[in-house]
């Protein structure tokens, strides 16, 4: 009889420390799922604010691009070296043939 009754008192100990997992485990995975997604939301409102720089930029530098084309144009070179007295003259270019 007495091994009857130890064996009930390990049963019960064992129910608390199994009953203790579960409300523990209850807690803990609901925290955690709603602990990953708040990282996650931030790490996609980053990311959007990184894409709408890079897309500021890539405008930025698509602007630079359109205007050293038009300055770098003939019809704007030929002009500015008239404005600062120079012309074209064919006589003054040489080719050279290999």
């Amino acid at each position: 009889m007495n091994k009857n009754v130890k064996n009930k008192k390990s049963m019960r100990v064992l129910d608390k420390i199994m009953v203790t997992l579960v409300v523990m485990l209850g807690i803990f995975v609901p925290v955690s799922i709603v602990f990953s997604q708040a990282t996650l939301s931030k790490s996609n409102i980053e990311v959007e604010k990184l894409k709408s720089k890079v897309k500021k930029q890539e405008n930025a530098n698509q602007s630079l691009s359109m205007q050293v084309d038009e300055l770098a144009s003939l019809s704007n070179i030929q002009d500015i070296a008239k404005e600062f007295g120079l012309s074209y003259n064919n006589d003054n270019i040489i080719v050279i043939n290999n």
